[in-house]
């Protein structure tokens, strides 16, 4: 009887020990609110999301920002952009140094670098390897101790029973080689693997064209065989224009003059491939279980890819073979003093691991940046008014509760630009006729694009006088950099000329207030767009209120993307709004757009304008192989005022990213070119873990009230239960 007694009691005891446990457990802030496992409370691991799955990180296929914020950390190309300095500056990476080209005629001999480059007929880059550097640990370098691949001829049961690349109890390394870099160049001559510079390198490097078509046949004819195992080993293929001379030397040979080719070295199409990546990944059943290349990258980088796992997060951990590399020494005027020289000299990376989770919402990944659980975040448009403030004098900074969280705001103006285009084929505003060129003058003063950035992109972008961005050779600042055909000048500031100024110019095209001044009818414009959901209307009210100060009468064709892609390439459209972004940091990248034989309608060329003169033409073919300097900065000036007088493009406005990250995150400094940065950042985990703990305590009252209630309900059961034993007892 004792012993049922103390079993009722017991039961009590326990109940409110549990309560309190619970409660002692909340207070001492055991993780609850933490998304992360307490552990890794003090870990040097960054945080952060990625919205849409990376679809290829081989290096041959991938030329998408989301696919590169990961490979770039990966993989190592021949040359990167300089974390600090600018303008932007190559240097040397997996090269021992910046390549320089010699110059040859079509008999082979050499030619000084000043000659003219008509006289040009190859140029030829010798390319020394950095010695020392070792692929990551991967099973398809694993050997046994006989020296053969343990994993290159896997047997269909084995492969029947493997899910990820762990499941390979083995892996291995070797040292990188200018062997691997030829291998890679000659997979982007690969017809199979469809790279998007394919076409770029057969215009340059010798031979390029005819390899990939000697290859495509071997293939062919591999896979008419039924060879078991469907590859293609490429190392007895050799293209003509890619030579190694011996273990870390390579040459490259190109027609003509390309002195952007080196820009395309610092890019992670030509980072080193291992001849083994190919023919481990090549095997039967491997692609199906997602075993590839474009799932689990293989190179020397600082990262490897430890986790993918796309329906939930993606890990970059440090490769333990990496063969090291300092932070930078030296960097632009103002570096030194915002402390980002700090570190340098030090080993890279300062992070061990990099842990991206999937957010497809904006506003979940807000609040979690503001709780301290992601270290860095952009500011969508929900969120601008919570983090940026406009004073009176109009500049844009950071709010109250952002600086109160020490947050600190990074800003950039992108190596890019949205425009408004004009069909120059279209029979109304286009041609070369003093008509039409002061219909689109006159368009481009109406089009206010300063109002448009301060109502559709919050502030977060630059007015544009021309077609390239600031930071890139060619642009120029302050008066002279200002276009005076739609601008006035006003205290060495651009204030755009009065809408009287463009109606002028409408009488003198012979549409005096929007009517043609023979026929006396309304003049109509058509814009093309791919603008129709609701919340494009406000975009689309905006565009039909700057033609109506002109007068015009503006007719919106909404289509979709592909119908409005077949109105460009055929040259049907009229008005059009569109973009680039810039593969390098050069003037060139922006002038091609405007290149008469880069015509989209005639030539399928990325001139979506269609636009020829002649003259711009001819300096283009001039300015496009001249090395940077004052002759070519000249040049840049003359074709940009022919193009601020036919004005082909009203010129819209360069994009400006805003970034918010917190007191802990290190390093920071936009680089708009190089794609390759996480290695540069660094965290303070315990300032971190102490403000996550201070801006999430945990709300235990609710479960205080829980475990009172449900003391309160159990205690009437217990003494129920104790009356009925003494009942039994009696």
């Amino acid at each position: 009887m004792r012993s049922r007694h103390k079993a009722g009691s017991g039961t009590l005891r326990w109940m409110l020990l549990w309560v309190g446990a619970c409660l002692l457990a909340a207070c001492r802030g055991s993780g609850w609110n933490n998304p992360y496992p307490v552990s890794e409370s003090l870990a040097d691991t960054l945080y952060s999301s990625f919205s849409e799955r990376p679809k290829h990180l081989d290096p041959v296929r991938s030329y998408s920002e989301n696919e590169y914020a990961f490979i770039a950390q990966i993989y190592e190309p021949l040359l990167q952009y300089h974390f600090l300095k600018r303008p932007y500056e190559l240097v040397p990476l997996a090269a021992d140094r910046v390549p320089t080209a010699e110059y040859y005629d079509a008999q082979g001999n050499r030619l000084p670098v000043d000659v003219d480059s008509e006289q040009i007929a190859f140029s030829e880059y010798e390319i020394p390897i950095r010695p020392g550097m070792r692929y990551q640990p991967h099973p398809a370098l694993a050997k046994d101790d006989t020296g053969a691949y343990l994993y290159h001829h896997l047997d269909p049961a084995f492969v029947d029973e493997i899910n990820t690349l762990a499941d390979f109890s083995e892996t291995g390394t070797r040292e990188v080689t200018a062997d691997d870099f030829a291998y890679q160049i000659k997979r982007l001559a690969a017809p199979w693997l469809h790279s998007p510079i394919a076409g770029v390198m057969g215009e340059y490097i010798l031979g390029f064209t005819d390899f990939g078509k000697q290859i495509a046949a071997q293939n062919q004819a591999l896979q008419m065989e039924g060879d078991r195992v469907s590859y293609l080993d490429l190392r007895p293929f050799q293209i003509d224009g890619v030579e190694v001379i011996d273990r870390y030397r390579l040459r490259i040979r190109l027609h003509g003059k390309y002195p952007q080719f080196v820009y395309w070295l610092a890019m992670p199409f030509f980072s080193p491939m291992p001849w083994e990546a190919d023919a481990f990944y090549s095997q039967p059943g491997l692609e199906k279980r997602n075993i590839s290349l474009n799932w689990y990258p293989l190179g020397s980088g600082p990262f490897m890819l430890e986790e993918n796992n796309p329906n939930l997060r993606m890990v970059l951990a440090a490769n333990p073979n990496f063969h090291g590399e300092a932070y930078p020494h030296e960097g632009a005027a103002g570096d030194r003093e915002a402390g980002l020289l700090e570190d340098a000299g030090k080993p890279l990376p300062f992070i061990r691991k990099a842990a991206y989770s999937l957010e497809k919402e904006s506003i979940p990944y807000w609040n979690k940046f503001l709780q301290g659980y992601y270290d860095t975040s952009g500011i969508s448009s929900d969120s601008f008014d919570q983090a940026i403030q406009i004073s009176g004098q109009g500049e844009l900074g950071l709010t109250d509760a952002m600086v109160e969280k020490g947050i600190q705001l990074q800003t950039a103006v992108n190596s890019s630009i949205f425009y408004m285009g004009f069909n120059m084929s279209d029979p109304v505003i286009g041609g070369d006729s003093d008509s039409a060129r002061y219909l689109r003058q006159a368009v481009s003063i109406a089009m206010d694009f300063e109002e448009y950035i301060s109502i559709f992109a919050n502030g977060r972008g630059v007015a544009a006088q021309g077609p390239i961005p600031p930071g890139i050779f060619g642009s120029r600042s302050g008066p002279d950099g200002i276009n005076t055909v739609v601008y006035d000048v006003q205290n060495g500031r651009p204030r755009r000329k009065d809408i009287s100024v463009a109606r002028e110019l409408m009488r003198k095209a012979g549409y005096p207030s929007g009517r043609d001044q023979e026929t006396g009818k309304p003049l109509i414009l058509y814009y093309d767009t791919t603008a129709s959901g609701p919340d494009d209307k406000a975009r689309l009210n905006w565009m039909l209120k700057q033609f109506e100060k002109l007068g015009v009468q503006l007719v919106i064709r909404a289509s979709d993307y592909n119908r409005f892609q077949d109105k460009m390439r055929n040259g049907t459209g009229q008005i059009f709004m569109w973009g680039w972004n810039a593969d390098y940091p050069d003037p060139e990248n922006f002038f091609f757009l405007l290149y008469g034989p880069n015509g989209k309608a005639r030539f399928g060329g990325e001139n979506a304008s269609n636009y020829s003169n002649p003259e711009f033409d001819r300096l283009f073919e001039r300015m496009k192989n001249m090395e940077n300097g004052p002759d070519r900065q000249l040049i840049i000036d003359q074709m940009v005022e022919i193009l601020r007088h036919d004005a082909p493009w009203a010129w819209g406005f360069f994009p400006k990213s805003f970034a918010l990250y917190h007191a802990w995150y290190m390093n920071v400094k936009p680089n708009l070119m190089a794609n390759n940065t996480l290695k540069y950042k660094r965290l303070d985990p315990v300032l971190r873990s102490r403000l996550r703990a201070r801006w999430n305590p945990p709300v235990i009252w609710p479960l205080g009230v829980v475990g009172v209630i449900l003391v309160i309900s159990i205690v009437p059961a217990v003494l129920l239960y104790r009356r009925r034993e003494r009942s039994a007892a009696r």
